[in-house]
């Protein structure tokens, strides 16, 4: 069987998670480990120029490297997935139902509805509906 999950470039984002098929609305895309470290550990802290945009806050003093495909989830103040800690764990979850091919997002300030700064300019990602339902652009959201 197919594995759910493939990671692909994305014009403006870098690397990104997308569905190999359709996954329903509620369902557990992955729950991943983490490797939870104190902040103090990093050089630079939460800011460390090699690992500062793949951590996700823990707690007061720490932050968790999320592995699986956890820190290549890209961010979209539209997400069509959440997120939850769990003690050594998150938990990610589709929002609505999930289309093969379709990237599969989460808002980085940990609420879908939470529109606040992430610290960098958000892209956006819209298909463009042509005869042969093709390119996907990008372009910086407004």
């Amino acid at each position: 069987m197919e594995p759910l999950l493939r990671i692909r470039q994305v014009p403006g984002k870098g690397r990104g998670v997308f569905a190999n098929r359709r996954i329903r609305k509620g369902a557990v895309i992955e729950t991943a480990p983490v490797l939870v470290i104190p902040v103090e550990h990093l050089p630079g802290g939460k800011f460390n120029p090699a690992l500062g945009k793949y951590v996700y806050e823990w707690a007061r003093k720490k932050v968790a490297l999320c592995l699986g495909y956890g820190s290549l989830y890209n961010h979209s103040y539209r997400p069509n997935a959440d997120y939850e800690h769990e003690r050594a764990a998150i938990r990610y979850r589709a929002l609505r139902a999930i289309e093969a091919g379709e990237e599969i997002t989460i808002n980085y300030n940990g609420d879908p509805k939470n529109k606040g700064p992430v610290g960098f300019e958000v892209v956006s990602i819209r298909k463009k509906k042509t005869r042969r339902n093709q390119p996907i652009r990008a372009r910086a959201a407004k």
